[in-house]
């Protein structure tokens, strides 16, 4: 039987960018944009509050785009502060390189199992799913989901009793299955 797991976001991740007021290398996204207008092109923010001195930092998302140019739900919900929006943003590879930014994912994500009577078999297929790109290490998955210390996973991957198609070694953000032999 197939067992699924998610990973799930519980807020929004710490932006890891130098604060241009203080030395810190936190801000939080404030949960608003800023649009600009001037004659027919419109630039876009989004703003980040650092978590140190308060600062206002400005992450570019659009930069003299045409209006014509621009999807009106975007627009819209550009203008409604979206906070749906805002998740999606953040984790944009090309909003990342562009600000010269990254995540830090530190206790906003959790491990939804589904309870624990899958903990009983001798066999246990596991699928994962990541409701968003949140890089962890697939051991410390395996050994939240099945109450074990990272030492007894790494031992169990030694051992050839846990086993999948990707490397359990390292970090991972994209779904994947494993199997636990007891």
């Amino acid at each position: 039987m197939l067992n699924n797991w998610a990973v799930v976001p519980t807020c929004l991740p710490i932006i890891r960018r130098r604060c241009h007021g203080c030395a810190s290398q936190r801000l939080r996204a404030s949960g608003k944009f800023r649009v600009n207008a001037n004659h027919k092109l419109l630039d876009a923010w989004l703003l980040a509050l650092c978590i140190v001195c308060g600062e206002t930092a400005k992450l570019t998302l659009l930069e003299r785009m045409t209006v014509r140019t621009i999807p009106t739900d975007l627009l819209d919900r550009l203008h409604a502060n979206d906070p749906g929006l805002i998740a999606e943003l953040l984790q944009d590879p090309g909003v990342q390189h562009r600000n010269r930014f990254a995540l830090d994912w530190t206790d906003a994500w959790r491990l939804d199992t589904g309870g624990s009577d899958h903990l009983d078999h001798d066999v246990i297929d596991v699928a994962v799913r990541f409701a968003a790109r949140i890089p962890v290490r697939p051991t410390r998955l395996i050994a939240d989901g099945f109450g074990l210390s990272r030492a007894e996973v790494d031992r169990l991957i030694t051992e050839g009793k846990v086993v999948s198609a990707v490397q359990l070694r390292g970090r991972i953000s994209g779904d994947f299955t494993f199997t636990l032999k007891r």
